[in-house]
């Protein structure tokens, strides 16, 4: 399959589906990576835009795709559907994740809004959560106990933005950490990520072909 996953910024992406994408790119699926501005509204952009190669070397993505968008100034127009449905185009996926649209970070909620739009012939669209988000209730998960090292890497891989979640003495990785503990006692495993579906279909499999 071919797996988008969609972020504002360097580093939303790792923070709410990096566990999943890794999972997905060690089961042989092809990952590919749409960041829609080099974060320069949180540090020095080349220095972001090269923390992100990195960190989508660990999770074997296939291609970044860059948006030409000002950080803290995504809008909310054609241009940005249009763009978001050009790279959909191309990809062709089979699931796309995005920024959950209720967040405290207007990046996030325009994102999310031109998605919908941008989304609507993808069968499978999911949103994820990140540090800033609101009223997230995931009804999906995905088990990452075996995954979660690997997503601290990439976190450690935004090095620029490891410390940088406005709690004193509590860096990014102690809230993903956090995050995957959570998530994983919602879903009764130890750690997992938390998705909330706009849509999800289910491959019922032929019971008679299964036995």
């Amino acid at each position: 399959m071919n797996i988008l996953a969609i972020g504002a910024h360097p580093d939303d992406i790792e923070f709410g589906c990096a566990g999943t994408l890794i999972k997905y790119a060690r089961q042989g699926h092809h990952i590919f990576l749409l960041i829609m501005t080099k974060g320069e509204g949180g540090g020095n952009a080349a220095v972001r835009k090269a923390e992100q190669v990195k960190s989508a070397q660990i999770i074997v993505a296939k291609e970044i795709f860059w948006g030409d968008y000002v950080d803290t100034n995504i809008p909310t127009c054609k241009e940005c559907i249009q763009y978001i449905e050009k790279i959909a185009e191309q990809v062709k996926p089979d699931f796309i994740f995005i920024n959950y649209f209720d967040d405290t970070h207007q990046d996030h909620r325009n994102l999310a809004s031109c998605t919908l739009s941008a989304t609507r012939y993808t069968r499978n669209v999911l949103f994820y959560e990140g540090p800033t988000t609101q009223n997230f209730t995931p009804t999906t998960f995905v088990d990452i106990e075996q995954e979660l090292e690997a997503k601290l890497q990439c976190l450690k891989a935004h090095a620029s933005q490891v410390l940088k979640t406005n709690i004193e003495s509590l860096s990014i990785i102690d809230l993903v950490r956090a995050s995957a503990n959570f998530r994983g006692i919602q879903s009764r495993t130890r750690n997992a990520e938390g998705f909330m579906p706009l849509r999800l279909f289910i491959n019922v499999m032929d019971i008679g072909k299964a036995l």
